[in-house]
């Protein structure tokens, strides 16, 4: 019988991992080890400079009522 359960778990170190990986497979559970996703640096900086700018008080504030007209929708 499968289940639908999907378990995310994040060991802290090594003897961790492999207590972990001895664990399931003692229980003969399939498992699959992925690595952390990382972002385009790219993308990365904008966002950064985006929140910069905004500290320092860089930014337009949109009213929800001129909404669409600041978007040309009107």
């Amino acid at each position: 019988m499968q289940t639908e359960n999907i378990f995310i778990v994040h060991p802290a170190n090594t003897e961790q991992v492999n207590a972990l990986k001895a664990f399931v497979k003692a229980l003969k559970i399939k498992y699959e080890e992925t690595s952390p996703k990382t972002y385009n640096p790219e993308f990365v900086a904008k966002i950064q400079k985006s929140k910069e700018e905004f500290e320092k008080g860089k930014f337009i504030r949109i009213e929800k009522d001129n909404l669409q007209q600041f978007l040309g929708m009107e």
